[in-house]
C-alpha cells in the first residue's frame, strides 16, 4: 500500500469518526424535548438556527404574528444572530417584507408553545437524517479505498453501499429491464429538432438585442448554490427545488430561478448598480406539460436593475421591455397585468384580515387567473378560517381592472384609509403615467387580483399573460398561462449581504418556453418551412477530379467571412450537389469546371432563378458580398 493512500484511507476514517460523534450528539440533544424560555441564550439560539434551516417561517410557509413577535424579541439583540447563518437570514427575510410599524407585543407563552411542539420534529428529523446519508456516503467511500487497498475482506467485486454499478450509474439493470434499454428523456424534459432549435436561437437572438438596446450587461451564475441560499424565498413553492446528492460536504441544489442567485451575486461582489440581463437554464420539480410549455428544465431570460433611483423609472422600463420583447415575436394579442403588493395589504388591512394571514390569503387571490371567485371565497373560509364578510369585502376590491381613473377612484374611498394602500396606488398612478409615455400603455392593465406567490416581493408585480385567440392546427385554443411576470424585490440581497447592506433591485423574467410551446403551433398549423442553416454559397463541381480546386475556393470564401459548404464526395454529380442547395434553401452556387479553371473564371448561380454569370476568378469574393447584400 503507497503511502499516500494509507493517508487517504486515514483522513477518510477521521471523517467517520467525527460525523458518528456528532449524530450521537445530535442524537442525544433530540432525546429531550427542545425548550424556550426568553429565546436569547446560545442553546436557544443554536435550536433556532436549525429550525429555520428548513422553515421559511415559524409556521413553514405563512408570515403569522409568531414571526413578528420573535423578530420582536431578536431586535434587541441583532448583534448576537451574526453567527448564526438560517436565524440571520429569517432576521433579515422578516425586517424586509414585514410592517414593522405594526410589531406585535410577544406572547412568550404563544410562542414557546409553539416552537416547543415544532422544534424537536423539524430539528432532529432535518439535521439527523442528513447526517445519516453524508455517514452512509463517507462510510461507501472509506470502503473504496480499502478495496483498493487489498485490505478488504470483501470481494473486489463486490461494490460499497452507495456506489455506482459497473458501467455507471446510469446503466440499465438487465435483469430487471429484461435487457432493453427504454430510450426517453427525462421526465418534465424533451430535445429539440434543427427547425425548433432555429426559432429559438432566431428569438434569443431579438430577446438579447432588446436587452442590450436598453444599455444591460450581461453575467453568469453556477446552475447549482448553495441550498441554504434557495431555502426561504419561494413561499410554498419551495418544495419544488431540486436537491443534490451531497458532493463532499456541501448541501447543494439546482438553481429554481435566477432571481435569487444574482441577489446572491450583487451581495458577495458587492454590488449596489447594475443593469443585467441573464438567458440560463432553470430546474423545477414541477408537474410538467411539455403542450403547455410547463417543463421541469427550461430556459429563463431575466433583466433586472439593481440600485436607489426615483419611484416607477426602473419598474416602467421593465414593463416596456416586457411590451417589446411580446411585440416582436408571434405570439398574438397580450396584456400585461400590473399591481402593487402594498395595495394588496392594505386591501387585506382594511377588509379586516388579520396581519397574520396576510400570506395565506394572498395565495388564494393568486388563484384568481385559473378560478372563479366562489372557488376562491371559498377556500379562504372553508380551508384558510377567514370571516365570510373579510372575504366578501376583498371580491369587492379584487375583482377590479382598468386603468387610471381606477386608481382615481380607489382614491376617493375606502382603500386610500390606509396609509400602505395609498402608498401604493400613488406608485401604480405614476407607473401607469410612465407607460403611457413610452407608448405601451394599450397593453397594460391595472389587475387587483394580481398577487405572484414569491416571498421576496416588495413592491410592483407584474405578469404577461396572451389574450386567448391562439389555436392549434386542430382549431383548439391554446392556453399557455402567463408568458412573463416579475416585480421589485427591495430586500432580497440585504438577505445575503454580511452588513444586510440593502439594494433596491426590480426586473421581469420570460417565460421563452411557454413562447415557444404558441410559436410552434402556429408552425404546424401554417406548415411553414423554417431554413435550419445559415450557408450562403455553396461550391459545385461539374466535373470528377476536382476536389483540390473546390476546396481552395472554399477556403478562399470562408476568410472573406462568407458562410460557404461544399460536399463531402469526391466526384459529386452536379444535379445533387443543386438539388442539396434548394433543400436547405442556399441562395447562391460558385460553378466551377475544367474550362472555367482553364479560363481563370467561376460561375455564379443563383439558386431560386437558375440565372448564371460569369465572372473573373479574382472578383469572385467582391462579386459574392454585392449579390449577399442585395438578397
Amino acid at each position: 500500500m503507497s503511502e499516500d493512500l494509507q493517508q487517504k484511507i486515514k483522513e477518510q476514517g477521521d471523517l467517520v469518526r467525527k460525523l458518528k460523534a456528532e449524530k450521537a450528539s445530535k442524537d442525544q440533544g433530540s432525546s429531550s424535548k427542545a425548550s424556550y424560555n426568553e429565546f436569547i441564550t446560545t442553546p436557544e439560539l443554536e435550536s433556532l438556527n436549525l429550525y429555520f434551516q428548513d422553515n421559511s417561517y415559524i409556521s413553514s410557509y405563512i408570515l403569522t404574528d409568531l414571526d413578528m413577535m420573535l423578530y420582536g424579541i431578536l431586535s434587541a439583540h441583532s448583534s448576537k444572530l451574526t453567527s448564526y447563518t438560517n436565524l440571520s437570514r429569517w432576521f433579515h427575510h422578516i425586517k424586509a417584507v414585514a410592517n414593522s410599524d405594526k410589531l406585535i407585543k410577544p406572547d412568550l407563552n404563544r410562542l414557546r408553545n409553539s416552537l416547543n411542539c415544532s422544534s424537536p420534529k423539524s430539528i432532529s428529523t432535518s439535521s439527523i437524517s442528513y447526517l445519516n446519508k453524508q455517514i452512509d456516503e463517507e462510510v461507501a467511500k472509506l470502503k473504496a479505498l480499502k478495496l483498493e487497498a487489498g485490505v478488504d475482506a470483501k470481494p473486489a467485486n463486490a461494490a460499497p453501499k452507495g456506489s455506482p454499478k459497473k458501467g455507471g450509474g446510469n446503466a440499465p439493470d438487465s435483469k430487471s429491464s429484461g435487457g432493453k434499454l427504454i430510450l426517453k428523456t427525462a421526465k418534465g424534459t424533451r430535445d429539440y429538432e434543427p427547425s425548433q432549435m432555429a426559432v429559438r436561437e432566431k428569438v434569443f437572438g431579438k430577446i438579447t438585442e432588446i436587452f442590450k438596446l436598453h444599455g444591460a450587461e450581461t453575467i453568469e451564475t453556477p446552475v447549482f448554490e448553495l441550498k441554504e441560499v434557495l431555502t426561504g424565498k419561494y413561499g410554498e413553492d419551495s418544495k419544488l427545488i431540486y436537491d443534490l446528492a451531497d458532493q463532499g460536504g456541501e448541501i447543494l441544489a439546482l438553481r429554481y430561478d435566477l432571481t435569487v442567485p444574482f441577489a446572491r451575486y450583487c451581495a458577495m461582489n458587492k454590488v449596489d448598480r447594475i443593469k443585467r440581463y441573464h438567458i440560463a437554464k432553470v430546474y423545477r420539480r414541477d408537474n410538467p406539460s411539455i403542450a403547455r410549455g410547463r417543463l421541469r428544465e427550461f430556459y429563463q431570460c431575466d433583466f433586472d436593475i439593481a440600485g436607489a433611483y426615483d419611484a416607477m423609472l426602473p419598474d416602467a422600463e421593465c414593463v416596456k421591455i416586457v411590451d417589446q420583447i411580446l411585440s416582436s415575436v408571434d405570439v398574438g394579442k397580450f396584456v400585461i397585468k400590473v399591481n402593487h403588493r402594498m395595495i394588496l395589504d392594505g386591501i387585506f388591512e382594511v377588509c379586516g384580515v388579520p396581519n397574520s394571514m396576510f400570506r395565506t390569503i394572498c395565495s388564494a387571490v393568486d388563484k384568481l387567473d385559473k378560478s372563479p371567485w366562489e372557488e376562491v371565497k371559498r377556500e379562504m373560509v372553508s380551508e384558510k378560517g377567514l370571516d365570510e364578510a373579510a372575504a366578501d369585502r376583498i371580491g369587492e376590491y379584487v375583482q377590479k381592472a382598468g386603468g387610471l381613473p381606477l386608481i382615481d377612484e380607489l382614491l376617493q374611498g375606502d382603500l386610500a384609509k390606509s396609509k400602505i394602500a395609498k402608498q401604493g396606488l400613488e406608485d401604480m398612478k405614476l407607473l401607469l403615467k410612465y407607460c403611457e409615455l413610452y407608448n405601451c400603455s394599450e397593453n397594460v392593465s391595472f389587475d387587483l387580483s394580481l398577487a405572484r406567490g414569491l416571498d421576496y416581493y416588495t413592491g410592483v408585480i407584474y405578469e404577461a399573460v396572451l389574450c386567448g385567440d391562439s389555436v392549434d392546427d386542430k382549431g383548439e385554443p391554446i392556453t399557455v398561462g402567463s408568458v412573463a411576470g416579475g416585480g421589485r424585490y427591495d430586500g432580497l440581497v440585504g438577505m445575503f449581504d454580511p452588513k444586510h447592506r440593502s439594494v433596491p433591485c426590480v426586473g421581469v423574467s420570460i417565460g421563452i418556453e411557454r413562447l415557444f410551446s404558441i410559436m410552434e403551433a402556429n408552425m404546424t398549423k401554417n406548415q411553414s418551412k423554417v431554413r435550419t442553416v445559415e450557408t450562403q454559397v455553396y461550391v459545385v463541381t461539374a466535373q470528377k477530379g476536382l476536389i483540390e480546386e473546390r476546396i481552395k475556393i472554399v477556403a478562399e470564401l470562408w476568410g472573406a467571412g462568407i458562410k460557404c459548404e461544399h460536399s463531402y464526395k469526391l466526384n459529386p454529380k452536379m444535379l445533387k450537389q443543386l438539388q442539396d442547395c434548394e433543400d436547405t434553401g442556399v441562395p447562391l452556387a460558385v460553378v466551377i469546371g475544367e474550362s472555367e479553371i482553364a479560363g481563370g473564371i467561376v460561375k455564379i448561380r443563383n439558386i431560386e432563378s437558375r440565372e448564371e454569370v460569369e465572372v473573373k476568378r479574382a472578383d469572385m469574393v467582391q462579386v459574392l458580398k454585392e449579390r449577399l447584400g442585395l438578397l
